[in-house]
């Protein structure tokens, strides 16, 4: 049976005034998939998340978000509608700890929203889902630490666990281990492997042994388009890749 997209974009353009920046890309993303999207500095990678993520609307084209319509939308209703981003600069609440960061994210997906009702510390289902992803992103011994002082590598990871923690099921992750060493890499690729799981996750990436590694398929964009779509196998053989790509940036 053939699994449905979880993404869909549809002849997408973005251009800044006269400067055409993403032409054309056409992509499908089926659910459970890991989809890595890599290419050249410049290529347009960060624009084409900020559009599907609803930062920025696209020029023309089409997103869709689980076979819904979402062109256009207000990052704030795409996230309610599944769909979590985290970016290529650290973005967490340095003073709060921890704990509460990750309380942020997991309040929103428990449905109590704008709630002034409820007693936050006394909220049991938050509190099991908040200690969950405190565990599985291995900082539980960091839980009432502010997240400001968090190494670098704790920070990112911290990050992935509120992208995570929020329920959403379509996860993008804009260069998730850059800056990091190779061990810090090493465990950033585990943690995200075992957090996507069951998840549909779309990454930018430029460590081609986290792509080669994560990935089911991967799209090579190049100056505003996809050249090509497919296995990490295929694309590492594929001769337009390597010439516009691999074989001079990546050995």
């Amino acid at each position: 049976m053939t699994r449905a997209p979880a993404l869909g974009l549809q002849d997408v353009h973005k251009s800044f005034g006269a400067t055409p920046i993403i032409r054309g890309v056409t992509l499908d993303v089926v659910e459970g998939e890991r989809h890595a999207i890599i290419g050249p500095n410049g290529a347009g990678k960060s624009t084409l998340f900020n559009i599907i993520s609803g930062r920025f609307p696209p020029t023309r084209g089409t997103v869709r978000l689980k076979g819904a319509e979402v062109t256009g939308r207000p990052p704030f209703e795409i996230n309610r509608r599944g769909l979590s981003r985290s970016f290529q600069v650290t973005n967490i609440f340095p003073r709060l700890s921890v704990y509460e960061n990750v309380r942020c994210s997991v309040l929103w997906s428990l449905r109590y929203h704008y709630s002034f009702w409820h007693r936050v510390d006394r909220l049991r289902d938050a509190h099991d889902r908040t200690e969950t992803v405190l565990s599985q992103i291995n900082l539980g011994a960091r839980r009432d630490v502010p997240a400001g002082v968090l190494t670098y590598a704790e920070q990112r990871a911290l990050e992935i666990g509120i992208t995570v923690g929020g329920g959403a099921d379509v996860i993008l992750l804009d260069e998730p281990t850059a800056g990091m060493s190779h061990s810090e890499t090493d465990y950033a690729v585990e943690l995200i492997r075992r957090l996507s799981a069951g998840k549909t996750l779309v990454m930018v990436e430029h460590d081609m042994g986290v792509v080669f590694n994560l990935a089911d398929r991967i799209s090579v964009l190049v100056y505003g388009e996809i050249i090509a779509t497919d296995t990490p196998d295929r694309i590492r053989a594929n001769r337009a890749v390597q010439d516009a790509y691999l074989g001079t940036e990546h050995h």
